[in-house]
């Protein structure tokens, strides 16, 4: 089934024609309201009436995450405040969050989307969706949340942690849709087994699993012991939330990007030249019909591919690989983005280190595990065992207040971490994703 037929089956000249209006309204809007947008048109040499086809959207800048960051926390809205309805925010580079604004219409638009995504995923009116995403800043949980009401299902609003309850919600109220990271997913599964519980004796036909980057064996594994069908869901807070792209649960064959909200691109990462469909590179969006918090040309630094052959679902529209890594060196731990440099923010602020540590992250069982080695300076080393121990526990839950995500700090002698002549490596990513 498919939620709007009109638009996810429409011919691609009309949806191409749709696309150009809503993109020249979008250049001409930011370029009057936002003076960010307005410098760097002008610094490219381009102006609003010079869009007179979606070829044309290459002779407009990109935007980037530092320029959110550099107009933070307001500075990209195209709208008044008063017209703001919503604010999330999610990690930025510094230790201060990316923030985005959506006005009512925004809202109804991303319910929309995500009624779109949910139903592409095999939800449909008589499902009950767990919704096992985190709510509050994090776009996920409202997200899910707002579009299963659209399209009618029932919510149980139970967002992370606390497994053991979750299980036991899962067993007696009989939900048939499972949304979450699929680590979590997994994870799950473990404490059902503890508990004694078996996947198969509930009711879940289907999980949309998204927010950390995932391989097609786990979601083997993820089927295999959850018993349902997985789907991969896409999006970001900054283009929209999640609802960007989904997969169908007809072909499960790529993620479906809603083109009349957002125009995809694929680029060279160094070079910034658009790549044709079918060629590996990063993925770059532009919103047609946000209105609080519309970007261009947004450098997402995801490497994807995009594949413009309709589907054998029925859709005609563009469809996305899954997301293979990034272009930066951002890591991705339980849905949370996590920047060495906001690792660094912390460990900085307390006397007690020297500014040499590194980030090892692995996978122990089915959840992320995030460990930070850092060394202590000379008198610390010197240092009671118990006081070293009390530092460990305060950098620890100076890394989670400040960045939302767990770590486990091993406090390392001067001089523990090699050194590098080169680089700093600052990351031992040891995941096999």
């Amino acid at each position: 089934m498919i939620y709007n037929e009109e638009f996810e089956t429409m011919p691609r000249e009309a949806l191409e024609s749709i696309q150009l209006r809503r993109l020249q309204a979008t250049v001409a809007r930011v370029y009057n309201a936002t003076p960010f947008y307005r410098r760097r048109f002008e610094e490219a040499g381009v102006a609003p009436a010079d869009i007179r086809s979606l070829s044309d959207l290459q002779k407009l800048p990109f935007t980037t995450k530092a320029d959110l960051r550099d107009n933070y926390p307001f500075g990209m809205f195209a709208v008044p405040m008063d017209n703001v309805t919503r604010i999330h925010a999610s990690s930025g580079t510094t230790g201060k969050p990316t923030v985005v604004g959506y006005t009512a219409r925004d809202i109804q638009t991303w319910a929309e989307l995500m009624a779109r995504s949910l139903m592409a995923a095999g939800t449909r009116r008589d499902d009950i969706v767990h919704n096992a995403y985190g709510y509050g800043l994090f776009t996920g949980g409202l997200g899910v949340h707002y579009g299963a009401e659209r399209l009618g299902a029932s919510v149980i609003p139970i967002s992370g942690g606390n497994t053991k309850r979750q299980v036991m919600i899962m067993k007696d109220f009989g939900p048939t849709v499972l949304t979450c990271t699929p680590s979590y997913a997994l994870h799950v599964a473990e404490v059902a087994g503890e508990m004694g519980v078996s996947f198969r004796d509930l009711k879940f036909k289907a999980g949309i699993f998204g927010a950390e980057p995932w391989s097609e064996q786990m979601r083997r594994e993820i089927e295999r012991t959850l018993n349902l069908k997985a789907m991969d869901i896409y999006g970001l807070s900054e283009v929209m939330g999640p609802g960007v792209s989904v997969e169908c649960i007809e072909a499960q064959n790529g993620l479906h990007i809603f083109e009349d909200h957002f125009i995809p691109e694929i680029i060279n990462p160094h070079t910034g030249a658009v790549l044709p469909y079918g060629t590996p590179g990063e993925l770059v969006f532009t919103t047609i019909t946000k209105e609080a918090f519309p970007l261009i040309r947004y450098r997402t630094r995801d490497l994807s591919v995009l594949y413009p052959e309709p589907c054998r679902c029925g859709r005609t529209i563009v469809r996305m690989g899954r997301i293979q890594g990034r272009s930066d060196d951002m890591l991705i731990i339980r849905g949370v983005n996590v920047f060495p440099s906001q690792i660094e923010s912390v460990i900085m602020e307390t006397k007690h280190f020297e500014p040499h540590y590194q980030l090892v992250v692995e996978r122990i069982g089915t959840l992320d595990q995030l460990t930070v080695l850092v060394e202590v300076n000379e008198a610390m080393f010197s240092d009671e065992i118990k006081n070293l121990q009390s530092i460990e526990r305060e950098l620890e839950r100076n890394i989670r207040e400040t960045l939302g995500v767990a770590a486990q700090v091993k406090l390392v002698e001067p001089k523990g971490i090699q050194r590098s002549e080169g680089k700093a490596v600052r990351v031992i990513d040891k995941r096999n994703i």
